[in-house]
């Protein structure tokens, strides 16, 4: 990795961390400028890193700025739950096409399959069913689609984007769990340190 990438995904955990105190201690004013700046920090440790293969970047980055959107749009005083959703939803759509153009697995993706459909079963049909009415069928919808993710990650047998996609699937459903069933003890602060965690490995995957 180059001295840019480097710097920017070191500076990126050091702004992770303000925001996973201000989550903790609830400074809200911190945590608007902390949450989107460590994703762009990220976006930039992705453009600036010597990638195996560019086009995997190139979505990885647009997943990335969809991310970011989405972390602006669910932080915002206002409820934009779906706007949130559905930005992630389309972020993950890009992660999988950027896992897909490398090599993949079949063996390791038939695994991941399986795994994704255990998971829906035990834990994402669940959340679904704690959902009000209207919100059935979009999180019905994001819940099969980040599922596909982590089957597409563990189809590309790299360990960084295995445990990112892993994160990240663990984030939402604490997201999802907080928000439908049941609320969790420090649960927004498990939310962040996953996520940030999970994209952060994701980019390290592109190397």
């Amino acid at each position: 990795m180059n001295a840019v990438a480097a710097t920017s995904l070191a500076a990126a955990g050091l702004v992770a961390l303000v925001d996973w105190w201000a989550v903790a201690t609830d400074r809200r004013r911190v945590e608007y400028v902390a949450k989107p700046l460590t994703l762009v920090l990220l976006i930039g440790a992705a453009a600036a890193i010597d990638p195996a293969d560019r086009t995997q970047r190139a979505w990885f980055l647009v997943a990335l700025c969809l991310s970011l959107v989405g972390d602006v749009a669910l932080m915002l005083p206002r409820d934009r739950f779906v706007a949130g959703l559905s930005a992630f939803l389309l972020a993950h759509v890009a992660y999988v096409v950027g896992m897909v153009v490398r090599a993949t697995s079949l063996p390791a993706l038939a695994v991941g399959s399986a795994a994704a459909l255990i998971a829906i079963f035990v834990l994402g049909r669940r959340i679904i069913a704690g959902a009000p009415g209207p919100l059935h069928t979009p999180v019905a919808g994001y819940v099969v689609v980040i599922s596909i993710m982590v089957a597409a990650a563990i189809g590309t047998t790299e360990a960084w984007i295995i445990t990112g996609a892993l994160l990240f699937y663990v984030s939402d459903a604490l997201i999802g769990w907080t928000r439908f069933v049941a609320d969790i003890r420090h649960g927004r602060v498990a939310v962040m340190v996953t996520y940030h965690l999970g994209q952060a490995g994701l980019v390290l995957g592109l190397s």
